[in-house]
């Protein structure tokens, strides 16, 4: 006898209590709970230090447009990064609907204990397939960033680490190199 998995669909995803990340990869719907106060403190200060300069183009280069935990259909896959980020000629403003069907160029996930197997495991290998051109991995626990880039490969993309960056240092992480980002700032009580 064989038994024949029915694959989850968006429907599926939609029913979640908003108590819950979900997400759907390859007709399996994931769920984790929603961050603890340390995830999302290290992710809001992430994105409020890029904000201004990156996004609003004060004091800084601007050309990027920054969402928070911004819901992405990538072919049949739908993913929730902590933090994503498009430049301005990709995606010149917010579309209309819930999604965004464009890949970023850069997102930002925070580890938790609870997700960083899936984070590292599942995620990034989808996000270097769509095209998502860098990726930051934040660990609160060991107070670390790591910076991979996308290195296009003859059997798929793949992540390069280009760098790990711990505790207080002011650091230059790409792609958003042009000015200095405090790593204090993500570990702050």
């Amino acid at each position: 006898m064989t038994t024949v998995q029915k694959l989850a669909t968006y429907r599926d995803l939609l029913r979640v209590p908003e108590h819950l990340v979900a997400e759907l990869v390859r007709g399996v719907l994931h769920t984790a709970p929603r961050p603890s106060p340390r995830h999302s403190r290290a992710a809001a200060r992430v994105l409020g230090g890029l904000d201004w300069p990156f996004d609003r183009g004060r004091d800084g280069p601007g050309g990027w447009l920054l969402l928070i935990e911004p819901e992405l259909h990538l072919g049949a896959d739908v993913l929730v990064p902590d933090i994503a980020g498009w430049r301005r000629e990709r995606l010149p403003r917010l579309p209309d609907t819930a999604h965004i069907d464009v890949a970023p160029d850069w997102i930002c996930e925070v580890l938790s204990p609870g997700t960083a197997r899936f984070d590292r495991t599942v995620k990034l290998p989808l996000y270097a397939a769509a095209g998502v051109g860098f990726a930051w991995l934040i660990d609160p626990l060991t107070q670390t960033l790591e910076v991979y880039e996308r290195n296009p490969h003859p059997k798929g993309s793949r992540w390069l680490l280009l760098e790990t960056f711990g505790g207080d240092d002011q650091v230059h992480p790409p792609p958003f190199d042009a000015l200095p980002f405090e790593m204090k700032e993500l570990w702050a009580q």
